[in-house]
């Protein structure tokens, strides 16, 4: 059985998770064109190594990163998205 470790429940079961594709930078919404977007969200570099992923416990619908090698397999570390992104990378909604 294969076990990955939740940041918010713990060790589960990986089939209480949801793959959710490698973790890109998003294209500038004012100046990316419709294919820079289409290549954010289709593709993926596919690469073989170390990637950073996110990840969802299906059950609570909590969403994760998680560094994973795809030679091997191992996941190397979980953690929060917070991690990753800081108060300042966000964008404010328009009032």
């Amino acid at each position: 059985m294969k076990i990955l470790n939740c940041p918010l429940n713990g060790p589960r079961n990986i089939s209480e998770f949801t793959y959710g594709g490698e973790l890109h930078e998003m294209p500038d919404p004012d100046s990316s064109g419709a294919r820079e977007w289409a290549e954010y969200v289709f593709f993926d570099e596919n690469k073989a190594g170390v990637v950073t992923e996110w990840w969802c416990h299906t059950a609570t619908s909590f969403w994760f990163l998680a560094e994973r090698n795809t030679v091997t397999d191992e996941v190397m570390r979980t953690f929060l998205a917070s991690e990753r992104f800081s108060e300042a990378n966000r964008i404010e909604p328009s009032a």
